[in-house]
Order: structure tokens, then C-alpha cells, then sequence
């Protein structure tokens, strides 16, 4: 049989060789891999279905975590917002959650992202912009006035200041009589991918490692079913990464972490279930399902084989997946809700557990909430009306998704053997290898485009010559900074100077000892110390790094 089905292929290949009609196109999928022109069973030969694929919530999880799929609970569906001031996001929250929306993600603004208040003369301009601003614990009251945090899950996208963050959630929760146990969520936290391709960091790498494994310590212990670390591709893919560098790139941060708790003295059946990971949804439909398939059986199996993990819920992946704001496009901007929606059904199809789904005006400002209710009811229809919640993994079987699996895994793997070569991720990004790799890629896909190998609709093909954009755009009034760092003021005059002084004195002493810095920064923050005191306090001990030049 098998010699009679290559016979019949290689006749097929023939006659589509030299009787069919070709269009003048490159066809690759968008991060440069070749697309053959047809898959068959040839292709997927070597595949072993018990060991490489499996059934859904059976190792190696090639299908899905969970044995009912979206049958037993539909993906959290989040909506990423966060801008102007604590009261403004609050009331967008609120809106959110009234029309559905069943967990909540922070965008933090700069100034925040860098460990810095709003009243420091380098925010000056960017105070609310991208984000909402938070420069201390009044703040974050605000941020979450009126909703329960023991009813709902909670997302935080910040990384070099996440600590200090989560120290300043806790500390909510405790105001509102919810005992940490209950805290359900995740803070993004992973510093790694910002020296990689975010570059938003404060501390150099080594002690920006420690302050991770102390949040993997005290949150294992304090606050059992929240995620301290979100390991994150969906950065390096936006900064111009192909999927498999995407995911090479963020399994091997990955492991970087379960390896620093492990020397840390944390059993690794007791830390690494907390961790989740986040992934771009880019366009290339297959390529993307495929690259989330090949995640969870490279993890399982490293897991497994090189950690020794042995419970379940270290060897599953978790992930949430955002659609690519890098695919969305200022020219005609409602093009992008069919982006989004494909994207989202890549996701989806790939087995996600949480997804965000971006608003067709974020290439021009801060989304504005028709955008953001539009965004939201794509995941709803893809839930509720399509049939693709029916079945488990449904394209699984398939010549062309098994093929691309495989080829994804074996990439990564490939790269994984190139890090290590250099002695680990934190060397390898000091050798600038990470950069240059996302650099080479990105300039190769701008060749593309320029060339019209690759299509952008709107942008370099089936362009409008008198293009008028008509949707409205959420506008961020210069008096936000005014009000912002007013309340900062407000706060540090009636504080307790003498205890503010006495708690950053003990998170600098707790940073020189190497002991736990939860504990101390949860005095700082109810103290009301400031994110820029806390900082600058602990920056005092570890220094502040500096990029090297990477040509």
C-alpha cells in the first residue's frame, strides 16, 4: 500500500509540474519558511500518533492540556486596558466586565514599566498614555475600586517593577479582606525578554533573576493558585521575530527560570505549575496553530526528561495568546478586525487558555471603547456561533499542521543547542545573539514587503489613493499628568515619613542579605513608599544595566 500511495504521489507531482497553472507569487508562510505545494502522508511518516501526538490531557499534551478542551470551559476572554489615570481605567474596567469580559489585563504606562513616578521629570509627556499610571498603592485602590478580587482573574503586563506590582496587589487584596489563597491571575514579570526584545529593564540580569525566584518562593507559598510569571513570546515576536524563533526563543527563557528556582532549592513539582506563557496570534493561520502545538510537546518533554518532572501540571503549558499588533495596519483601519478575527481563531484552534483580542484603531491610539466592544464580541462569536468549540484540537490528523508541528519543534530545537553552546540565555544575551537573530528576521520580511513577495492589504498592494480614516480615537488630556501627580503629592504629604524611611531602609538591607524581598517591599507598599523610592532603594544595591553595543 504505502508503495502504490508513493507511486500515485510521484505521478500526481508530475502531472501538477508540468500541466498546471501557477500564479507568480513566493509562497512561504510570513516568517520565510517554504510552503510546499501539497501534504501527504510521505510527509508525516515518521510520526508515531501515541508518542508525538496523543490524546488531549495525555502526555505529551501535543493536543491540548485538558481532556474535555473547550467543552469543559471556554478560553478567558480579556480585554487589555489601562490608561490616564487609576480612575479612568477603573471606569473602563467596569464597562468591560458589565458586557461580559470574564478577567481583567493591566497596561501600565511608561513611566510605571520603569520603575518610575509620575512626578520624575523623565515622565514628563508620557504619564497615562500607554497605560494607566501607577506610582503607589493609593493608586492601585483606585485601579480596582468595586471589584472583588477573589471574583475575578487578574492579568498585569509589567516586568522590571513586577514585583513591587504584585507586593502592591497584595496589598489590596488584604484591604479588601481577601485572603491571598483566593488571588487568582498572573504578572507578566519575565525580564529575560526584556533584555531580548522589549528593553524595559532596570537591574542587570542576575539580580533581576533573583527578584523572579522570590516571587516564584513567597507566591508558591502565600498565594498558591497565582501565576508569577508569564514567560513571554509575544515581545520577541513583535519586535520581529519568525514563529520559531518565537518559540525557541521563549521555552528557553522558560527553562532559564524553572533552572534558576531549581538552584534556588524549589521542588520542581511544587513552583513550575504556576508558570504560564504568552504567545503572539500572527497571521499566518497554520504556522501559528502549529507553533502552539509544537510549545506544549517541547515542554512536556523537557519537563519530563531533562528536570524531572513528574506531576501533570508541570509537564501541561499554559498559555495566553494575544492577536499581533504588529499585523495591524493605520491604513485602513477596519481591515484589521478580520486580523484580529483570524488571528483569534488561530489561537483558539491551537488550544489557548486565555486571549486577548486587539482593537482595530491600537496602530493610532489607545482603543476606543466601541473598538474594544467590537474586539470583545469577535472572541464571543468565535465561542458561541462558530462550531469550533465542538471538538478537541480538529485539525489535528492533518498532513499539512503535523508536518509544520514537527518542523516547528525541530527548529526549536536546533536553537536550543546553539544556547546552550553559549553557555545558557543570560550569556547569550550579553553576546547580543537573541538581537541580532529578531534583527535579521525583521530586515528579511521588510525586504519581502518591499519586494511584494508578501502582501499587505491596504499598505503595499490595493492601496486608496485619498484614504480618509473616519473612527474615533480616544484622546489622553494633558491634565491627566496634572491630576496624577497631584495625588502623588497628596499621598507623600500625608504619609508617615518616619515609616516610610524605616521599610525602604529594610528593603535595601533585605537586598544586600539575600533574603525574600515579598515580604519587605509588602511593608514598603503599605507604608505608601512610592515605585520610584522602592526602585531607586533597591537599584542602590543592584545597580542599573547598561546595553552593550550589538553590530
Amino acid at each position: 500500500m504505502a508503495d502504490e500511495q508513493r507511486r500515485r504521489l510521484d505521478a500526481w507531482n508530475d502531472r501538477a509540474k508540468s500541466g498546471g497553472r501557477w500564479r507568480e507569487a513566493v509562497f512561504t508562510t510570513v516568517s520565510g519558511a517554504p510552503v510546499e505545494l501539497l501534504y501527504s502522508p510521505e510527509d508525516i511518516a515518521a510520526t508515531n500518533y501515541l508518542s508525538d501526538i496523543g490524546f488531549p490531557g495525555e502526555f505529551p499534551y501535543t493536543r491540548g492540556i485538558h481532556p474535555t478542551g473547550y467543552r469543559g470551559k471556554l478560553w478567558t476572554m480579556r480585554q487589555f486596558a489601562g490608561f490616564g489615570t487609576p480612575e479612568d481605567t477603573n471606569e473602563r474596567y467596569l464597562y468591560l466586565l458589565k458586557h461580559g469580559q470574564t478577567g481583567l489585563s493591566v497596561a501600565f504606562d511608561l513611566p510605571t514599566l520603569m520603575g518610575r513616578d509620575a512626578d520624575d521629570p523623565v515622565a514628563e509627556g508620557e504619564v497615562g498614555i500607554c497605560g494607566v499610571a501607577v506610582s503607589s498603592l493609593a493608586d492601585m485602590e483606585t485601579l480596582f475600586k468595586g471589584i472583588d478580587l477573589g471574583a475575578i482573574s487578574t492579568s498585569m503586563t509589567i516586568n522590571a517593577p513586577a514585583i513591587n506590582l504584585m507586593a502592591m496587589y497584595l496589598a489590596v487584596a488584604e484591604k479588601q479582606g481577601v485572603p491571598f489563597g483566593h488571588l487568582r491571575g498572573t504578572i507578566q514579570a519575565d525580564i529575560l525578554k526584556e533584555y531580548i526584545a522589549q528593553k524595559e529593564w532596570i537591574y542587570p540580569p542576575s539580580p533581576s533573576m533573583r527578584l523572579i525566584v522570590d516571587m516564584f518562593e513567597y507566591l508558591n507559598r502565600e498565594a498558591p493558585q497565582w501565576n508569577p510569571i508569564s514567560v513571554s513570546g509575544y515581545h520577541i515576536r513583535e519586535a520581529g521575530s519568525t514563529a520559531a524563533q518565537e518559540l525557541a526563543f521563549t521555552l528557553a527563557d522558560g527553562f532559564a527560570y524553572v533552572e534558576a528556582g531549581i538552584e534556588r532549592g524549589l521542588k520542581v513539582d511544587e513552583f513550575v505549575p504556576r508558570i504560564s506563557f504568552f504567545f503572539n496570534a500572527h497571521i499566518d493561520f497554520f504556522e501559528e496553530i502549529a507553533k502552539y502545538r509544537a510549545a506544549r510537546r517541547i515542554w512536556a518533554k523537557r519537563l519530563k526528561h531533562r528536570y524531572g518532572a513528574t506531576s501533570p501540571r508541570s509537564l501541561t503549558l499554559r498559555f495566553h495568546t494575544q492577536t499581533a499588533g504588529c499585523s495591524l495596519t493605520a491604513q485602513q483601519p477596519e481591515n484589521n478586525i478580520v486580523r484580529t478575527a483570524i488571528e483569534a481563531l488561530a489561537g483558539v484552534l491551537g488550544g489557548t487558555q486565555s486571549l486577548h483580542t486587539n482593537s482595530m484603531d491600537e496602530t493610532l491610539a489607545l482603543p476606543s471603547e466601541k473598538a474594544v466592544k467590537i474586539a470583545l464580541r469577535t472572541q464571543q462569536i468565535l465561542a458561541h456561533e462558530t462550531g469550533v468549540t465542538n471538538t478537541i484540537d480538529p485539525l489535528a490528523g492533518s498532513y499539512f499542521v503535523e508536518a509544520l508541528t514537527n518542523r516547528m519543534e525541530a527548529e526549536a530545537e536546533q536553537y536550543f543547542e546553539r544556547i546552550d553552546a553559549m553557555g545558557g540565555v543570560i550569556p547569550a544575551i550579553e553576546a547580543g545573539f537573541f538581537q541580532r537573530e529578531i534583527a535579521e528576521a525583521a530586515y528579511r520580511y521588510q525586504r519581502e514587503l518591499d519586494r511584494k513577495e508578501k502582501i499587505i492589504v491596504g499598505v503595499n498592494d490595493f492601496i486608496e489613493a485619498e484614504e480618509k480614516v473616519d473612527i474615533p480615537i480616544l484622546q489622553i488630556s494633558p491634565d491627566v499628568e496634572r491630576r496624577q501627580r497631584q495625588r502623588l503629592a497628596d499621598v507623600k504629604q500625608s504619609r508617615d515619613r518616619k515609616r516610610v524611611d524605616e521599610t525602604l531602609a529594610r528593603l535595601r538591607q533585605a537586598a544586600r542579605d539575600g533574603s525574600n524581598l515579598m515580604p519587605p517591599l509588602l511593608d514598603a507598599v503599605r507604608a505608601y513608599t512610592t515605585l520610584g523610592e522602592q526602585c531607586h532603594a533597591m537599584a542602590e544595591v543592584f545597580g542599573v544595566y547598561e546595553e552593550p553595543a550589538v553590530f
